[in-house]
């Protein structure tokens, strides 16, 4: 019995060895295409084995270094400022609304959850950043619309603030005299690590993604 089931575990390895290497494979045959002469690639197609060594694509790599790192390192900072300010703003966004005791808590939770279902348009939305805050090839371009987009994170991270942060926590920093921005700042905020580093995941990779094309 200890046999059989030594044997299933090898082949159980030796199966995940293999996808794993297949996986593997494409990033081969890029890296053997970028050492291949690019006529030979038209002419025979991509192969593991190229018949005509090249250099070019490196040097060509190297001679654009400025501008491609110039281009990461827009894409780095587009990515990092732009998930942290739509973290900063999601999230006192969300924690008001979480409180039971916010005057017309409902009706704001509402119009957030409206925007769920009903928007402008892509249009519409473009008109407005480019006719009225004019951030047309800009920076801001880049940052500014995916900020309050997403209206679903800020109901995700409302709902994490409203079933998880402790009431009676709040209400004992408050009666030690804490105001609201303090007791989100110091009591909320540290609790909330796991919805800040799952919300910033959703909100980072789009943004990298279009400062990556951009």
């Amino acid at each position: 019995m200890k046999k059989e089931n030594n044997a299933w575990q090898w082949a159980a390895h030796i199966v995940m060895a293999l996808f794993s290497l297949s996986c593997l494979l494409p990033f081969l045959l890029l890296m053997m295409s970028s050492l291949t002469e690019e006529k030979s690639i038209l002419r025979n197609g991509y192969s593991f084995f190229p018949e005509q060594f090249s250099l070019l694509a490196y040097r060509y790599l190297w001679e654009q270094s400025s501008l491609i790192f110039n281009a990461y390192g827009i894409t780095v900072l587009i990515t990092v400022v732009g998930t942290t300010a739509s973290l900063i703003i999601t999230s006192m966004l969300a924690y008001p609304l979480s409180r039971r005791d916010l005057p017309g808590g409902t009706f704001f939770a509402f119009m957030l959850f409206f925007t769920l279902l009903f928007n402008g348009g892509l249009v519409p939305t473009y008109l407005v950043y480019t006719q009225i805050f004019h951030i047309k090839n800009t920076l801001w371009a880049l940052i500014i619309p995916g900020l309050l987009m997403n209206g679903f994170n800020a109901m995700l991270m409302r709902t994490f603030f409203k079933t998880t942060i402790p009431v009676p926590v709040l209400e004992s920093a408050s009666m030690d005299g804490a105001g609201e921005f303090k007791m989100y700042y110091k009591i909320v905020l540290p609790l909330s690590l796991p919805i800040l580093a799952t919300v910033g995941l959703f909100q980072g990779l789009p943004i990298g993604m279009i400062g990556t094309t951009a």
